[in-house]
């Protein structure tokens, strides 16, 4: 706690001699210097002070008082306090609360401090009184001076409202230049710098003529303020009077030539900004918003914000950018320790870079991946940063549905921030990050706007040099970012931002890819965050194979991943139980880690069925096979669907009976059959809703069957749309339906014929195990897979 000062009117009295010991103890003071003469109260509570008070009065009442350099310092040092101080005696002492004292002091005459002799648990110094110059005899000159500062000093106090009688007479009375200097300091506000300078000015002549400059100083300041004052009051009205009260202080400080504390903050605030680099209009904006700042009052809400507002100017990376890799063959060859596979997304990389270094000037790409989860999208954003030697940065999109999430808010909202984008930069420290947008197809719209329609001048390579946040609301150079957005489809991304972005797509991965990202990536991994070795575990590549197959069914590898972390906290805690390893995952024991096997073909035909067709189908998460059945009923001709079938789906099944209808001939089918019989198709899984436009072939095979009587080969699976006319339309995600149909053990898949050019995708370990038939006409389709009794 800090001593505290009360100014009172100075006891000028012929005081008792007065024995000063050569010891004595020492208080700091902070913020005020005291001067001979002088009864003041002092409020003490420091744990150091209230002991050096303790001291003294159970000795002879006599304490020194040395005001600290720095009144910040909570316990100071002896070098945090000057050496020239004053002697006191404690005329009385009041107990405020148990850790707070009131002592009233009389200040008897200056002393030097030459040495400290104790520190602890309070000051202990050797002083020295220090001799004061008098003169001999006033001159007239003096005289002068005396006569001029007395009257300085009342014309101030008259000025201030404080002059009395007693004060007059008390000024009158002193006839020692020193002295009268002491007693005026009393009615001066002094920095703590300018009273040290008068205390330790040893001639009173020369320290009256110090205060004589002083006084006439302040004579002009209270004028001023007096000025201002009544100014003010004519111009304005009680609402706006605390405004103009700050303003009689700045003013005042202006005249002095004085910094305070908020002063220097401004001061700090404007090197800052120099130091930024910001772009001209940048700082031009930023310095206006200074000046503001400059004339407010520190505690309001709005300089508060005004405050915020420049700490985010200057934080952001305006002219700070990391320098490119731009060495293909490293690039390239981190790439290929991070992610196996993934040719094409490699080289689409290694093609941005060779441009980035024929054209240094060229603008940074939009690349969105889309697939599937768990097939390293977001990884391999960070691969790509790595490699390029930039900066990473992640924002989660999924979810977000207020527009200010990208944008920012408007300052003028309580808890305003910029949006992700501006906060990922500054996060980042750089201008040129690599910046993820994940999950950019999970995007919401709701009343707080479109956020998806603010990422238009993000994504956009024309536009995205000069994005404005609603928070800085000056523009922000986002060109030099490389944009990697990832998404799990692209259905759900409007069309207009679609447009802005490169999609590559990342399909999901054969078993023997599974088998080699395990062993390269997920085992190390999981090895080393479980505290094992390779010499505690063996897991056979049939083993990890048996995995895959049994205990997963995804396109990606998380539950990959997740089954082989059960597999490394099991061996954990056989170790940490006292157990030796190695540990061998074999077929017959995996069920002991893992329990029995999770994706076992439940429905899987085990002969040829009537009604039953084998469709292949695309979904966010990878492909899927589809059953769908078919059968006939007396009825009048109703056509039921079951199975949480979408509209496309529905629209697939009336266009595939309508086909059936018009070639019942060739079908030898009745022709009455759709008055006669009520047709029923269900697709099994009824709780997963279902859509798209790959299953018209396997809903026409299925009701041909279903109203022929003859069975389906099982064989076979089949996706593509068909026509009234009974062609069949190309569909997408083959290389994810082919990786299902293997999954299931099928070996033959029926492909439109336009999707022939899509094998180029498809691994060659793949094509070597599915024979891909294309057809082009539901008659093919018939003639292969429904057979005759």
């Amino acid at each position: 706690m800090r001593e505290e000062l009360e100014l009172q009117i100075p006891e000028v009295s012929e005081g008792e001699i007065i024995d000063v010991p050569e010891i004595l103890p020492l208080m700091a003071i902070r913020d005020i210097v005291l001067f001979p003469s002088m009864v003041v109260p002092l409020f003490v509570g420091r744990p150091k002070s209230l002991k050096t008070i303790e001291e003294a009065l159970n000795k002879n009442k006599l304490i020194v008082l040395s005001t600290q350099k720095n009144s910040r310092i909570e316990n100071p040092k002896p070098e945090d306090l000057y050496k020239l101080g004053t002697i006191a005696l404690i005329i009385k002492t009041l107990n405020l609360t148990e850790n707070r004292l009131k002592v009233v002091v009389q200040v008897l005459s200056r002393v030097e401090i030459k040495e400290f002799l104790q520190t602890d648990p309070y000051f202990k110094v050797k002083i020295e009184p220090c001799k004061e110059i008098e003169p001999e005899s006033i001159t007239p000159e003096i005289e002068a001076l005396m006569r001029s500062v007395k009257e300085n000093t009342e014309k101030l106090l008259s000025l201030k409202g404080i002059l009395n009688p007693e004060i007059s007479t008390v000024l009158q009375s002193i006839e020692e230049p020193g002295r009268l200097a002491d007693l005026i300091t009393a009615y001066l506000k002094l920095k703590t710098k300018t009273a040290q300078d008068l205390l330790e000015t040893l001639d009173g002549v020369e320290r009256l003529r110090k205060v004589s400059e002083i006084l006439i100083q302040e004579i002009e300041i209270t004028t001023l303020q007096n000025k201002i004052q009544a100014e003010a009051q004519e111009e304005i009205g009680r609402s706006q009077r605390e405004y103009f009260l700050r303003e009689q202080l700045r003013a005042i400080k202006r005249e002095l030539g004085e910094l305070e504390d908020i002063e220097s903050d401004i001061e700090e605030l404007r090197k800052k900004i120099k130091k930024a680099k910001m772009p001209k209009n940048v700082e031009k904006e930023a310095l206006k918003q200074l000046k503001r700042l400059e004339f407010m009052h520190p505690d309001s809400s709005e300089a508060a914000v005004i405050r915020n507002y420049l700490e985010w100017l200057i934080e952001l990376p305006w002219n700070k950018s990391t320098k490119d890799n731009l060495n293909l063959k490293h690039v390239k060859k981190i790439l290929d320790k991070d992610h196996y596979n993934l040719e094409k997304v490699k080289d689409r990389i290694l093609e941005f870079l060779a441009v980035k270094k024929i054209n240094p000037k060229a603008k940074g790409a939009i690349i969105c991946f889309v697939g599937p989860p768990g097939v390293g999208k977001t990884s391999l954003g960070k691969s790509i940063a790595t490699a390029l030697g930039r900066k990473f940065v992640r924002v989660s999109l999924g979810g977000v549905r207020d527009e200010a999430e990208i944008r920012g808010h408007r300052r003028t909202y309580v808890g305003a921030l910029p949006g992700r984008i501006i906060q990922g930069i500054k996060q980042a420290g750089t201008n040129n990050p690599v910046f993820m947008l994940d999950e950019i197809d999970k995007l919401c719209v709701d009343f707080h706007g479109d956020p998806a329609a603010a990422l238009l001048e993000v994504l956009d390579p024309e536009q995205n040099k000069e994005f404005v946040d609603h928070f800085l609301d000056v523009p922000f150079d986002l060109s030099k970012v490389l944009f990697i957005a990832t998404a799990n489809m692209t259905e759900t991304i409007p069309k207009v931002l679609l447009d802005r972005m490169e999609v590559i797509y990342i399909s999901g991965y054969t078993f023997k890819e599974k088998l080699e990202i395990a062993k390269r990536h997920l085992l190390p991994k999981l090895l080393k965050e479980h505290g094992l070795t390779k010499k505690d575990i063996v897991i056979p590549d049939e083993v990890i194979l048996k995995i895959i197959e049994e205990y997963t069914s995804e396109s990606g590898v998380r539950e990959l991943e997740r089954k082989l972390a059960a597999i490394c906290r099991k061996i954990t805690r056989r170790l940490a139980e006292g157990e030796k390893g190695p540990f061998e995952i074999t077929e017959e024991n995996l069920v002991k880690y893992l329990g029995p096997p999770e994706y076992v073909e439940e429905l899987k035909q085990e002969k040829d069925e009537i009604g039953v067709a084998t469709g292949l189908a695309w979904t966010p998460y990878g492909g899927e096979v589809l059953y769908v059945e078919a059968v006939t009923m007396p009825g009048k001709g109703n056509l039921i669907l079951t199975g949480q079938l979408g509209d496309i789906m529905k629209e697939s099944a009336q266009a595939a009976l309508s086909y059936i209808r018009s070639k019942y001939k060739e079908f030898n089918i009745d022709p009455k059959f759709y008055t006669k019989y009520d047709i029923h198709v269900h697709v099994p899984s009824g709780a997963i809703p279902k859509d798209g436009p790959s299953a018209g072939v396997t809903i026409a095979v299925a009701l041909i069957s279903a109203l022929t009587k003859k069975p389906v080969s099982k064989d076979y699976a089949m996706t593509g749309e068909i026509t009234l006319r009974g062609a069949i339309l190309p569909v997408g995600g083959i290389k994810e339906k082919s990786l299902a149909a293997l999954r299931k053990g099928i070996k033959k898949v029926l492909l439109p014929f336009k999707n022939k050019k899509d094998l180029e995708e498809i691994p060659k370990d793949l094509r070597d195990q599915i024979e891909f038939i294309f057809v082009s006409h539901l008659d093919e389709v018939v003639n292969l897979v429904i057979k005759n009794n």
